[in-house]
């Protein structure tokens, strides 16, 4: 029998576009003679739909028209309900859409990337792929992610983090910890966003307060990053588990300006774009060997400390200047497919899919054999609180 895969996309974040793109791309990559194909579209009001309109990039150019040849869906939080539910039905309508064997997330950014979505599957206990909840929430949250990553030995650009409401308070004193500790220039960035939103260079102190301003309209929580001028991006994936692995060749995006930006990422296809396989790049990236190796290690690594699964892309900054190597951020599953660098790897986007489904498999059988509760009732051997009572009830 074929497996039934839900593919999860769209939802509510400020990469709500590019989600639908890559869920697209991963949809036409399935191999159908293995895989049966649930999509699932969560819109910008945090609504599900499902249907066969779904798959057709076009469609997407009118979404109330879209979702009006769609049915309204839902999951149960009931663990070991693998089914998708309709919210409405005729009298003689059926409850059930579709019973899903696995999921595949391909929701970018917050309330999908950040393991908010993860752990809503976690309750049904469907297998789905890549990054557990915690895994995700640590690689999305720039900060976390940098301080795990420095703990850890890996090398990160300096940083200084705080929140909006410090900012609103604080402005003065945290201005001057940046400039002391860091020094201009600096980027500024939201603390839990991709696709390059709500990212700005500042030169000085009047810029880095507008930067500011621009950043916390998207998160409550900031960082800013010493800027390295003389810079060099280079990007690597991996794919696997943490503890059993692969990094992918090396590519270097080429940007249009000191950032490379949404429009750099997502656009520079015109109207013909295809997500971030649209983006210009040089594969493999012009490096020296050694420096090729030092990058592919490190992307394992960072992999492997985050307690990563899936496939995810690492990317990197070189100060050309010094030639140091610094891990810039980790786009891990439903973030980054990275398919376009595997294909340069060798190995072709629906293997790719492959070998992702069947990791979600051995990580949900894996699971099944770790003790989460216990038999024994407490209750029924007369233990809890003192007495038997709560909150001093008499």
């Amino acid at each position: 029998m074929k497996t039934n895969v839900g593919v999860f996309f769209g939802g509510r974040s400020v990469e709500h576009e590019i989600s639908v793109l890559s869920a697209l791309q991963a949809i036409a990559a399935m191999d159908r003679d293995k895989y049966d194909v649930t999509p699932v579209y969560l819109s910008k009001q945090g609504e599900w739909y499902t249907g066969s309109a779904l798959l057709d990039t076009e469609n997407y150019r009118d979404i109330p028209a879209l979702l009006r040849r769609c049915k309204p869906v839902y999951l149960k939080p009931h663990y070991g309900d693998h089914k998708l539910y309709a919210e409405h039905h005729g009298l003689f309508g059926r409850d059930v859409v579709a019973t899903l064997d696995v999921i595949l997330p391909v929701l970018h950014g917050t309330n999908g990337e950040d393991g908010i979505f993860q752990g809503m599957v976690e309750m049904t206990g469907i297998p789905y792929v890549g990054c557990n909840p915690l895994s995700s929430a640590n690689g999305m949250d720039k900060i976390t992610m940098k301080m795990i990553l420095r703990q850890s030995g890996i090398p990160v650009v300096d940083y200084v983090w705080f929140t909006d409401k410090q900012w609103g308070g604080e402005r003065d004193a945290l201005i001057e910890r940046i400039e002391q500790q860091i020094g201009y220039p600096v980027i500024v960035k939201p603390g839990n966003l991709g696709s390059s939103v709500g990212i700005a260079e500042a030169v000085d102190r009047d810029a880095l307060i507008r930067s500011v301003s621009v950043a916390e309209e998207y998160s409550t929580r900031i960082i800013v990053e010493k800027m390295i001028t003389d810079l060099q991006e280079i990007n690597c994936s991996v794919l696997g588990s943490s503890d059993r692995n692969e990094a992918s060749v090396c590519e270097e995006p080429l940007r249009s300006g000191e950032i490379l930006s949404y429009a750099d990422k997502y656009l520079s296809g015109g109207k013909n774009s295809k997500g971030m396989q649209s983006t210009r790049r040089r594969i493999p990236a012009d490096l020296p060997q050694d420096v090729t190796e030092q990058i592919r290690r490190y992307a394992r690594e960072t992999f492997r400390v985050l307690s990563c699964e899936g496939v995810a892309r690492i990317d990197f900054m070189i100060d050309r200047a010094t030639g140091t190597v610094y891990v810039n951020e980790i786009n891990a599953i439903p973030g980054s497919l990275s398919f376009y660098l595997w294909e340069a790897s060798g190995v072709k986007f629906g293997e790719m899919i492959d070998r992702l489904i069947d990791q979600a498999f051995r990580r949900s059988r894996e699971a099944a054999l770790k003790t989460v509760s216990y038999d024994q009732n407490i209750f029924s051997l007369g233990g809890g609180t003192k007495g038997g009572k709560f909150g001093g009830a008499k």
